[in-house]
């Protein structure tokens, strides 16, 4: 162990437990601190001072410092160019070696390579288990097709090993009372040019814990119940993975533990194929990853597009699904396809409309997963689906919420109708409408498109790529 001092640099992995640059930090040095940067380069391109992500990350930070101050220490936080910043403060603290948590997102990537020329920058693998070509076919490639990538995946796990607890040795954090002055501390929201957006889940490694053992006990339904989306289902803990707030490995060793995990694991291998996605082919960022689809011209118009981000389009469960992932930044995973395809292949739009609004809104907005997602229900991505399979979103809407009570909530215009007709109100009556309080064209928007007439013109428009 060297007697001289080291700084961790927190990123989407705001905890101190099972975290592994922490503790190799640790186990390397008598002395570690901890460093997060307000990255302007990534903040001053939000579109919304109140970005809910910004309160959450800041939030989780706050926790973060209070358990570093209880343990005799505190979080250092810089704001500015990462380039800058981390430098800035690694001489502050007379220290040359920095360890991080290795990030795949091609702006990540460039940016810890500047690092790299002026720092010993050590990266180690925490946000996944097996990362970039570590899963590998049989000709030594990276998989294209999700099936026989989660064979391989299950085949290649050691749990022993690969998920073991990394415990870093926190009685080796930097004591509070030998930091300099000038490291600079968390300060209000608002100096970093931000208001305050409550509106999101606790954001803390305790909040983290407590969501995962408030949804352990309902494992055995996840399979069966996560589609319906009115129900609660899902697990709710893709916005901790996406911060940090708890580790993945943790969260695979919970799932191990029990009956009836298989599905859980299942969509965090899910999310581990596009993470491997991103690392080995970065220009999906921008390009169809199927490249017999990379000629695809999307006809559709930017006023119809409008109407699908503002949850206008005439189709209850779209709308429905848009107005809520604007007011709280959260949508389930079976609208999130239901939505994503009717934008796609209902409305003929570019995924990469879409795919940025989801990028705005999201609280647990992942680039791998979101472009993943995305190009899958378009039928341009990795293990897509078929370019005939076009969702009937009034189907969708029937088969997984009958009540049609997410319906009802999000669209409370519609409320006054009958279930049965709230995934469907464009078949009412005059009656019915009056006795609804709900006049079609006036309080609630006829339809953009024929889905029927919109569903071939996505089949011939896949049909025309593929014979050119």
């Amino acid at each position: 162990m060297s007697d001289s001092g080291a700084l961790v640099w927190i990123r989407r992995d705001v905890r101190l437990s099972d975290h592994v640059a922490l503790a190799k930090a640790c186990a390397n040095h008598s002395r570690v601190a901890l460093l997060f940067v307000f990255d302007r380069l990534i903040l001053d391109e939000l579109q919304d001072r109140d970005d809910r992500r910004v309160s959450f990350i800041y939030q989780a930070l706050s926790n973060l410092d209070q358990d570093l101050r209880r343990r005799g220490s505190r979080l250092i936080v810089a704001h500015g160019d990462p380039v800058v910043e981390v430098p800035r403060v690694a001489a502050t603290l007379r220290v040359t070696e920095v360890y991080a948590n290795g990030d795949v997102d091609p702006y990540a990537v460039r940016r810890d390579s500047a690092i790299k020329e002026k720092l010993n920058l050590h990266l180690s693998k925490d946000h996944v288990v097996f990362a970039k070509r570590e899963v590998l076919n049989g000709s030594g490639e990276p998989f294209r097709v999700f099936t026989p990538y989660a064979k391989a995946w299950r085949a290649k796990l050691r749990p022993e090993v690969d998920l073991r607890e990394h415990v870093p040795e926190l009685s080796r954090l930097w004591p509070l009372n030998q930091l300099p002055q000038s490291a600079p501390e968390l300060k209000p929201l608002c100096e970093y040019g931000f208001t305050p957006n409550h509106r999101h889940p606790e954001a803390s490694e305790a909040g983290a814990r407590r969501q995962l053992e408030a949804f352990l006990p309902k494992l055995n339904e996840y399979k069966t119940k996560r589609d319906f989306y009115a129900e609660n289902g899902t697990s709710r803990m893709s916005v901790h993975l996406r911060h940090g707030t708890i580790s993945v490995r943790e969260c695979f060793r919970a799932a191990l533990e029990r009956s009836g995990s298989e599905k859980w694991i299942s969509e965090l291998i899910w999310r581990e194929f596009y993470q491997m996605i991103l690392a080995c082919w970065p220009e999906v960022v921008s390009e169809n990853f199927n490249p017999n689809t990379a000629r695809i011209e999307w006809p559709g118009s930017r006023e119809q597009f409008a109407a699908w981000e503002e949850g206008r389009t005439g189709f209850p469960v779209v709308d429905a699904a848009m107005r809520c992932l604007r007011s709280t930044g959260e949508m389930p995973n079976r609208l999130r396809m239901v939505a994503a395809m009717f934008c796609t292949k209902d409305l003929l739009c570019d995924w990469r409309w879409g795919e940025a609004v989801f990028a705005r809104y999201l609280l647990d907005y992942d680039l791998a997963s979101n472009n993943g997602g995305w190009q899958w229900s378009a039928s341009t991505g990795a293990d897509a689906q078929p370019y005939f399979r076009v969702m009937n979103p009034v189907l969708q809407s029937a088969k997984f919420d009958p009540e049609a009570k997410f319906i009802a909530q999000w669209c409370p215009e519609l409320a006054g109708f009958e279930a049965e007709r709230r995934h469907w109100p464009h078949d009412a009556s005059a009656m019915e409408q009056e006795l609804a309080g709900c006049r079609l064209g006036v309080d609630y928007p006829h339809p953009v498109v024929d889905h029927r007439v919109q569903r071939e013109r996505a089949i011939a428009l896949f049909n025309t790529e593929n014979s050119s």
